[in-house]
């Protein structure tokens, strides 16, 4: 899978023209992220993001660490 693109250079450019503080402006970045991969989520597990619950999201982000670990970095969904 290709490393999806959590945000957008416009809606960063947006972000940092809005009348935030520097923390929310951090937080904003992080929720609009999230949502992208809560969104993600949620489709690779077939159901909507309003029923995901926190173990679900868990064991989705501990497969992609075995996937990282065991395939490399390029196969995970996050490259970090």
């Amino acid at each position: 899978m290709n490393q999806p693109q959590f945000l957008t250079t416009e809606e960063s450019l947006s972000v940092d023209a809005s009348l935030l503080t520097s923390p929310e402006k951090f937080l904003a970045r992080l929720t609009i992220s999230s949502q992208r991969l809560l969104v993600m989520i949620a489709k690779d597990l077939d159901c909507q993001v309003e029923d995901l619950s926190y173990q679900q999201i868990i064991e989705w982000f501990e497969k992609d660490s075995k996937v990282r670990r065991e395939e490399g970095r390029e196969a995970a969904v996050l490259k970090w």
